[in-house]
């Protein structure tokens, strides 16, 4: 696996339930944000994606929350990619404080989907890999 690649993040208000808490949907959105900056970061946008026929899906996503996020509250996402030989890949990622407690741990299992045959593609990895300008950033 490579570095983590991370992003910083604040609470909003709006994004807090009735306990005052970051809303559990909010932690996937977060998540979202982390990943799609990493894609980014290597050199890959939505549109190239799209151009070449695929996109990335999710087809797992496993939330361990830890320590409450608070309206206000300074956080650092944290993503890695995890790949193996088949059609998926794992997607690892951390939500920690400003002070460097863990407030969630979250796993993904993802795909790249054909969009025209809607199947996963073989390889994913090779494909990222020939679509980023820079691919050490995905661990490649």
């Amino acid at each position: 696996m490579s570095k983590p690649f991370s992003v910083p993040v604040t609470v909003r208000g709006y994004e807090t339930d009735v306990q005052g808490h970051l809303n559990q949907a909010v932690y996937l959105n977060y998540a979202e944000h982390a990943r799609w900056s990493l894609l980014q970061a290597a050199g890959i946008s939505q549109s190239d994606l799209i151009a070449t026929g695929v996109g990335p899906v999710a087809l797992e996503t496993t939330i361990g929350f830890r320590r409450e996020l608070l309206a206000g509250d300074e956080a650092v996402v944290s993503c890695v990619f995890e790949w193996g030989e088949g059609k998926t890949f794992r997607i690892h990622q951390t939500v920690r404080k400003a002070d460097g407690t863990v407030a969630a741990e979250i796993t993904a299992v993802g795909g790249l989907l054909d969009l025209t045959a809607r199947r996963l593609v073989a390889a994913p990895r090779d494909r990222f890999r020939d679509l980023a300008k820079d691919p050490a950033l995905l661990g490649l």
